[in-house]
């Protein structure tokens, strides 16, 4: 086990009508004129927006309003959003909404706190441990942004072609986190699922490591993987199953945190790819990572066919041949595939609808590998531009 640090500030207020207090936590957090962060029209629709407002007006809290966050959240909003918080004397920024409108609040908050342009941060030529005060309300279990350290923006600001980078500071962690389950009902069927995925694949990204003797975090991260594999498909049965929508949100939130990572490094190159994906073909973001992890899976498993024997047996309840981990793992990535096409789900790129050109391949496989300032990306098996090439054209 690796050493380690962690560290998770964010006050989080779980459950029913919790929405309600955001006046009094705005203000606790010292908050007196808070920007109103969102993305579509169903917050509004579905009286949200109106309840978090007058929450705020009760408590003499002031505001103003920016909407249309879009996924895959596009960074000249928020430069708009910064801009906002500067005529109008904003020192709150608040995010109702999911990770996408979470992530778009972070960068606003950074914007808001800094002299730089977020172009430079995003590009990772400028860095900053300083961000204005932000608040969070989520309305879908997924990126866990709410609690993590992470923003993840699309660059449309620097020519033809989109960019999607990361930006990763403890500080970067909201104040609070406001966690109805209620509030994710209305999630559409394939967000739902995708949004899963992401919860599975956050906590996977970290599970799958070479270092040994990680038992206690192993046991957290299995569980609530088997946790997720259940609920997904329940949320989909049941849009309206507060028992799992509440599990869901509240692994979205453990997967993303870092605490099933402690004591081990993480990987993250299915993401590094995947945020290729999204930037070429403005694809969901647990879609993506659905249509390419066993692809990665199968290229990597030979580093230790163990860990992957191991996953498919505790998360998959796939009968272990302990003369044959390799087979066992095959196994567990089946599983895998199998849960995925459940729910709907691709395990591929021709299942997620897009069928990129060698030409597009090459770009996305340097992207991935430039994107982290390197000659690699990842590292249970370090991934150079040949690697990924051949993952994502076995991927097709």
């Amino acid at each position: 086990m690796v050493n380690f640090e962690y560290l998770v500030p964010t006050k989080v207020v779980f459950g029913r009508n919790t929405e309600l207090e955001t006046g009094r936590l705005v203000r606790e957090f010292g908050g007196h004129k808070a920007l109103v962060h969102w993305g579509g029209g169903h917050v509004r629709d579905t009286g949200l927006l109106a309840r978090v407002e007058e929450s705020l007006a009760k408590e003499g809290i002031e505001y103003v309003e920016l909407g249309g966050v879009v996924p895959n959240p596009r960074l000249s909003l928020a430069k708009r959003g910064v801009e906002l918080c500067r005529s109008e004397c904003v020192d709150f920024v608040l995010a109702v909404g999911g990770g996408s409108v979470i992530d778009s609040s972070k960068a606003i908050a950074y914007g808001l706190a800094n002299d730089f342009d977020l172009e430079d941060l995003f590009m990772h030529k400028v860095s900053t441990d300083r961000i204005a005060p932000l608040g969070a309300i989520s309305t879908l279990a997924g990126t866990g942004s709410e609690t993590s350290n992470s923003a993840v923006m699309n660059i449309d600001t620097l020519g033809d072609r989109m960019l999607k980078h990361s930006y990763n500071r403890e500080c970067g962690r909201p104040l609070f986190a406001i966690m109805n389950p209620e509030l994710t009902y209305s999630a559409p069927r394939y967000q739902t699922a995708a949004a899963g995925t992401d919860i599975m694949m956050h906590t996977m990204e970290r599970y799958f490591t070479t270092e040994q003797h990680v038992e206690l975090t192993d046991e957290i991260a299995e569980g609530l993987l088997r946790t997720v594999k259940t609920m997904v498909p329940e949320a989909l049965a049941d849009p309206r199953s507060y028992t799992a929508r509440a599990n869901l949100l509240w692994a979205g939130s453990l997967s993303h945190c870092g605490i099933t990572g402690t004591g081990r490094v993480a990987d993250f190159g299915c993401h590094a790819i995947e945020h290729e994906i999204g930037a070429l073909f403005d694809v969901a973001h647990g879609a993506g990572l659905a249509a390419i992890w066993s692809s990665w899976a199968k290229y990597v498993i030979h580093v230790d066919p163990e860990r992957f024997a191991q996953f498919a047996v505790n998360v998959w309840g796939v009968q272990g041949d302990f003369h044959d981990p390799m087979t066992t793992g095959l196994r567990g990535i089946d599983a895998w595939d199998g849960w995925c096409r459940s729910i709907e789900m691709p395990t591929n790129l021709c299942e997620l609808g897009i069928d990129p050109t060698e030409g597009q391949i090459l770009e996305m496989a340097r992207g991935a590998v430039d994107a982290h300032g390197g000659d690699h990306v990842g590292n249970f098996l370090k991934l150079h531009v040949e690697d990924v090439v051949n993952i994502l054209d076995n991927a097709r």
